[in-house]
């Protein structure tokens, strides 16, 4: 089972959700999300939320039309998306996308990133991406990782999260490295690009956020 959790970014960064449905997808919504979900015509199984950056008519929608929704107080320690991903790591399933997570505010958006370096998170194999319509990004661990070539994502970034990542080798870029430790911090590894259908990076010890955009 794969999840796909559309949090209430702006709706400018979220992609056709269409493209991202499949017999084993099942759709979470969060606050305004829940709303962009109902627009596109995708009825999520499940809803999270205060329910602040809705208006009274399309609160009484969303209400008619998710069978399980959990409202929040405003006033609480975990945000939105956290408690949707809370829920949806106790799924179990084999990959979480979330959407609707980048844009607008910076603060939002960093805690957003915070969210992926959970321990709970971190301790399971389950494969966590933020996809918005010009970026892809998610966390790489220690080991050998291959990365295809795609014509709408030219560029690809390795950005240290854990203080210092060992030993990082890239092959079938741009520009390649061999055995090069970086500190968090370091700009090395930004903006590069594969030039064969495919390539690998790999690393000994820390953790990577691999970031791939489009101008």
């Amino acid at each position: 089972m794969d999840l796909n959790i559309v949090a209430g970014g702006p709706e400018r960064y979220i992609p056709e959700l269409k493209m991202y449905m499949g017999d084993k997808v099942k759709w979470i919504g969060v606050d305004r999300g829940v709303y962009t979900l109902l627009e596109q015509k995708i009825a999520p199984m499940v809803a999270f939320g205060d329910f602040d950056s809705v208006n009274e008519k399309e609160w009484k929608q969303i209400q008619e039309s998710v069978q399980e929704v959990n409202r929040y107080l405003p006033e609480k320690d975990e945000t939105d998306l956290e408690l949707a991903l809370n829920w949806a790591i106790d799924q179990n399933p084999d990959k979480i996308t979330i959407f609707g997570a980048t844009g607008g505010r910076l603060d939002h958006f960093m805690g957003n990133l915070q969210l992926l370096m959970m321990p709970s998170l971190l301790e399971t194999d389950i494969i966590v991406e933020i996809i918005d319509v010009q970026n892809r990004l998610y966390l790489a661990k220690s080991g050998e990782h291959r990365v295809e070539k795609t014509p709408e994502l030219n560029y690809i970034s390795f950005v240290p999260v854990t203080g210092i990542v060992e030993g990082i080798t890239l092959s079938g870029f741009k520009y390649p490295l061999k055995n090069r430790n970086i500190s968090r911090g370091s700009t090395l590894c930004i903006s590069n690009e594969l030039i064969q259908s495919s390539g690998t990076f790999s690393f000994s010890n820390g953790i990577l956020m691999v970031i791939r955009s489009s101008d």
